[in-house]
């Protein structure tokens, strides 16, 4: 059955087609790591894993590499403001190299938890520094950069259907071209982004860089460090290769990190970069965009710290496609921790005699997901076959080979019984009623207890909470 995938570039759904039979390099934009991921970078992840868990099911080997941004990443993607490594590390008082320890040991930890699996590589653009002046004296010597006493810049008016993945339209970007740019009077085109930050300007204090032989009035040794989207086409290019099969990234790369990477590469490398481009949505958080300006993010620990099962957490993720967003409230993750209990509680009820993989429901499966990465039904299909006549055990031997897609660790021998902090709160209600003899009370959320998936036995050593499936 063929693969169909969205493919932003062009704007459709494609069969997959390999440049090499059975093969795969794909390339997910990973994290930049100056502070802990929130849920809604931590959706992103989940959403690349999807891909690579499809693709390994449907019997590609592939090469998944998914990079740390560990210098070069401005606080504007547009490269405005302060390197984002550098403005933590002052405020942490520690070096940059402390806070990509520190950031990247966090988010090491979160993928393991949300049972994300490893990728083949895991690049730092700092390992590549070399790389990528050698990629950015090309693009110089091809007449597609150019330097100023701040910078290296590549020239927009050079590329090659320079917004074609966005769709914008290329004099919209660079409408104030000549005009130049307040912090940097040097720059030809508004839209021109650095290759190359000299130690200069606004960078002259620079806690990371290094020698180069890009020259600057300014500056000896051409010293400096790299911009943020050369850093991707380097890593994409000495681990997969000059053209790739599939770039994975959030929607917000599409206008800017995505278009420059495309730039950058197809006109050093002169071959195209990546076949399929694709985009995950949003996470929204009570139907508002996760932002600091707005306060509201959440980091997995923070679901952790509320008792939550981050597998509870993925099982909400796959409810929703990963072109689609999804608003998480605490009260729809009480919900999925509900439905992941139950399901996990109905698993180990099919007992532990081994069974067959029902071939046709199995190929139904690969139907579902194979229509771009349509998780949601696949995990609406699973539910259907756990209601199926099918044998107890093959219906769980079928199962279990889904989860080798839904990643929710189905035959854990650990026990799922962890109880919500609503639940929590709810005994604590219940209990004061029952001792202040309002027992009209007590029923009320006994009943409301119940309503979400417990039941209450009263004990003599008090009330004993358990899971009713």
């Amino acid at each position: 059955m063929d693969l169909k995938l969205y493919n932003t570039l062009t704007r459709k759904k494609e069969i997959f087609k390999p440049i090499k039979k059975g093969l795969v390099a794909f390339y997910h934009c990973g994290p930049t790591v100056y502070w802990t991921q929130h849920i809604g970078n931590m959706r992103g992840m989940l959403c690349a894993d999807i891909v690579v868990r499809t693709f390994k099911y449907l019997d590609y080997q592939i090469k998944h590499v998914r990079n740390y941004t560990d210098v070069g990443h401005l606080t504007s993607d547009q490269d405005q403001g302060e390197d984002k490594m550098e403005k933590r590390a002052k405020q942490e008082k520690v070096s940059p190299k402390k806070i990509a320890e520190k950031y990247t040991k966090i988010f090491e930890q979160d993928v393991s938890d949300l049972n994300i699996l490893e990728p083949t590589e895991k690049p730092k653009a700092t390992e590549h520094i070399q790389d990528i002046v050698d990629m950015v004296q090309i693009l110089l010597k091809k007449g597609y950069a150019y330097s100023t006493d701040l910078a290296i810049y590549f020239d927009v008016s050079r590329a090659k259907n320079y917004t074609r993945l966005s769709g914008q339209k290329l004099e919209d970007k660079i409408k104030d071209a000549g005009k130049g740019n307040v912090s940097d009077p040097q720059k030809k085109h508004a839209a021109d982004f650095a290759l190359w930050f000299f130690k200069a300007g606004k960078h002259k204090n620079a806690l990371q860089y290094w020698s180069s032989p890009f020259s600057s009035s300014l500056i000896e040794n051409g010293l400096g460090f790299p911009g943020w989207h050369i850093e991707c086409s380097v890593m994409a290019n000495k681990r997969l290769g000059k053209t790739i099969d599939v770039h994975m990234g959030g929607i917000e790369h599409i206008p800017v990190h995505h278009t420059n990477e495309i730039a950058q590469s197809e006109s050093a490398n002169g071959v195209k970069f990546a076949n399929y481009w694709l985009h995950n949505e949003h996470l929204l958080v009570e139907n508002e965009k996760m932002s600091k300006s707005e306060g509201n993010l959440i980091s997995l620990k923070d679901i952790k710290n509320k008792n939550f099962n981050p597998l509870a957490l993925r099982h909400l993720f796959l409810q929703a496609h990963y072109r689609s967003k999804i608003n998480f409230t605490w009260k729809n993750m009480e919900a999925a921790q509900t439905g992941y209990s139950k399901l996990i509680r109905q698993i180990k009820g099919l007992g532990d005699k081994k069974g067959e993989i029902n071939k046709e429901y199995r190929n139904e499966f690969i139907k579902k997901i194979s229509d771009d990465f349509n998780i949601p039904q696949g995990l609406a299909f699973a539910y259907e076959v756990l209601k199926s006549d099918l044998s107890n055990p093959d219906k769980k031997a079928t199962l279990l080979n889904f989860d080798d897609v839904l990643g929710l660790r189905l035959d854990s021998s650990k026990k799922e019984d962890i109880i919500p902090e609503e639940i929590k709160n709810l005994l604590k209600e219940r209990k004061k009623a029952r001792n202040n003899k309002d027992f009209q009370e007590s029923d009320r959320v006994r009943k409301e207890i119940e309503e979400k998936g417990f039941k209450i036995e009263d004990t003599e050593k008090g009330q004993k909470i358990s899971p009713k499936y």
